[in-house]
């Protein structure tokens, strides 16, 4: 079947379902009607083939399906369903609704707007009437009075004109229409923080309400009542635990409490649970914006004060940007308000879909099959097994995660919303909370958490077997799509406020001890040392060269460096020799003996001397 034809039937099937239910005094959303048909169509116990298209006589049987279902006004599973539906339709992020809220201001204020910046005026008349144009936009823009109340126009056109006199009109006029709204959303801001600051210092701030202290006080007594509703509705959460847990182990039991779809209002406690969970995050990050921008309001007036004081005349380069901060932090105040008003009608919206709870569960009907039971808590359940850890040793194949090993053991996005998938799977939809503390399994990048370690080890055997029978459950109970969180394995039916976080998985950041070791050169060196790209070092590296030839290297010891180092030299050594001659001789000469005689002198004045010589001749010795 072409897919513009499969989307005509599917339109025509749920118009009919909706004429259908009306004419049982049924009003049915065409959302709600388009999320039966599809359970309709998932539950295998129904019969259809989702591989051929739709026959005339299915098309009947659906609708016929889906209308019984629907006006089933006792069935816990039908209010469950409804309730995930206006949640989905009427819920959005903090982001998301304020980026909302401020786009439907924008465009009522759409059309004063364009009244100003088409604007032609001439006439004295005309730009009077232009003035006050501006300043009931002011007004609307800032939330802060309405422009009808003459008190509070007065007060604003003053502080108006401070900054932006009738007689700037004419300059005003001759700007583009893209700078006009701009001036326009500027002076507004500016005027806010000129009222703001009046009303601090009670010089003004006619019709402004004290957000600050009426969001104290609307904050507090909201977190108590969705406190008190979530105590409420755990407290009945725990005594329907504690009943089906005793009926999984006594069969009779069982077949006794299946008239009264104990599971079914099990899953739809656990849904509203769910649902004021988020509400309560979302007014306690409320609670926390709100101090935080307290106390930037009192810093910025205080700022204000001191920069003003008692003077006649302020630089608008001062005082300017303190005021537009002031009319942003307002702005925020009304955000905040009105958040908190959204989240608070809410939460009042989601109580009538636990209804059928007084009809189907009468207080005595509770107490007679809570007799001789201990209703337990999830924090009671969680702390009875909190030693029994997994041991690492007993698997190879599985990787577990614990609270020392993981540094983002918190924040693992766990499957089926953190209860026990044995234990559901098992018994045939029993809720109970797992205790990460035993030890979390990763499958398939995906988390699983056990109430006991008996539980993860049978699990741990054969996950794909208890995967298809949760999946099979899901099928027959469509609600448990959304509160199991199988939007993964059920494509179509995945609800808005789900569609971003279906790509988000949250990889664990595992912690253990290691160490690495590696050669210091696997290959061997290629780079060049010597090689110079810079011709300057190369010409530097040549002078130094060519100045080497006409260099000596020149060396000397000293008494103090003498002993420094040791020095080793090498020489011959020396080697002995001898000569042999003939024969032996010797000689001998006789002594000189010369004497010389009349040295003394006479007494003639020359002296005259006598030289003796007395050496024996050598043939005599």
């Amino acid at each position: 079947m072409p897919p513009t034809q499969a989307e005509s039937v599917i339109k025509n099937i749920i118009r009919e379902i909706g004429q259908e239910c009306a004419g049982h005094g049924e009003i049915v959303s065409e959302t709600l009607a388009a999320f039966m048909v599809k359970a309709v169509v998932l539950d295998p116990s129904n019969g259809f083939n989702m591989d051929r298209p739709l026959m005339k006589s299915d098309v009947q049987k659906l609708v016929k399906l889906c209308v019984s279902r629907l006006l089933d006004s006792k069935n816990p599973s039908l209010d469950t369903i409804k309730m995930q539906v206006y949640f989905d339709m009427n819920y959005t992020s903090r982001e998301e609704f304020l980026e909302e809220h401020h786009r439907v201001l924008e465009s009522r204020l759409g059309s004063i707007m364009r009244e100003i910046t088409d604007n032609r005026a001439c006439a004295r008349e005309e730009l009077e009437s232009l003035y006050r144009k501006i300043v009931s936009y002011v007004l609307l823009r800032s939330g802060l009075g309405s422009p009808t109340d003459i008190k509070i126009v007065r007060e604003a056109t003053a502080a108006l004109q401070s900054i932006f006199p009738q007689a700037e009109l004419g300059t005003f006029l001759t700007l583009s229409k893209k700078d006009k709204e701009r001036q326009l959303k500027e002076l507004t801001m500016i005027v806010t923080g000129i009222r703001l600051f009046n009303r601090d210092c009670g010089k003004g701030g006619e019709g402004i309400d004290d957000l600050p202290a009426i969001l104290r006080e609307a904050i507090p007594a909201t977190t108590q009542h969705i406190d008190s509703q979530l105590q409420t509705a755990q407290d009945q959460a725990y005594r329907y635990t504690a009943i089906l847990e005793k009926a999984a182990n006594n069969p009779f039991l069982s077949i006794e409490l299946q008239p009264y779809m104990l599971k079914e209002a099990l899953y739809n406690v656990r849904q509203y649970e769910v649902f004021l969970q988020i509400i309560l995050s979302d007014i306690i990050t409320c609670a926390q914006e709100v101090e935080m921008m307290i106390k930037q309001l009192g810093a910025q007036l205080e700022q204000l004060k001191m920069i003003v004081k008692s003077k006649t005349a302020v630089p608008t380069s001062q005082v300017f940007p303190i005021f537009i901060a002031l009319s942003n932090l307002w702005t925020s105040f009304q955000d905040e308000t009105v958040l908190i008003s959204v989240l608070s009608n809410l939460t009042t919206h989601l109580v009538p879909f636990l209804g059928a709870h007084e009809l189907l569960f009468p207080e005595k009907v509770i107490q007679n099959l809570l007799d001789g039971l201990t209703v337990k808590t999830d924090v009671c359940r969680v702390k009875e097994h909190l030693e029994d850890r997994v041991h690492l040793a007993d698997f190879r194949k599985q990787e577990w995660l614990f609270p020392e090993t993981t540094a983002n053991f918190d924040k693992l996005l766990i499957q089926y919303r953190g209860f026990c998938a044995y234990t559901f799977a098992t018994t045939d939809g029993l809720l109970l909370p797992g205790n990460p503390a035993i030890g979390i399994l990763k499958y398939k990048e995906k988390y699983y958490t056990f109430n006991t370690r008996d539980a993860a080890y049978l699990f741990a055997e054969n996950p794909e077997n208890y995967i298809d029978l949760i999946r099979e459950k899901a099928k027959k109970n469509a609600e448990l799509i959304q509160l199991l969180e199988l939007h993964q394995q059920f494509e179509t039916l995945i609800p808005y406020s789900h569609m971003k976080d279906v790509d988000k998985h949250i990889k664990p950041i595992t912690k253990s001890e290691s160490s690495t070791q590696t050669d210091t050169h696997i290959l061997p060196p290629t780079i060049v040392r010597s090689y110079e790209w810079n011709e300057w070092e190369l010409r530097r590296k040549a002078i130094k060269l060519a100045n080497l030839r006409q260099k000596a290297t020149h060396s000397v010891q000293t008494d103090l460096s003498h002993m420094r180092r040791e020095n080793c030299s090498q020489v011959y050594p020396p080697k002995d020799a001898g000569t042999q001659s003939k024969r032996e001789g010797s000689s001998q000469v006789p002594r000189p003996q010369i004497y010389i005689a009349g040295l003394r002198g006479g007494q003639g004045k020359v002296t005259s001397g006598v030289k003796v010589n007395l050496t024996r001749a050598v043939d005599e010795t």
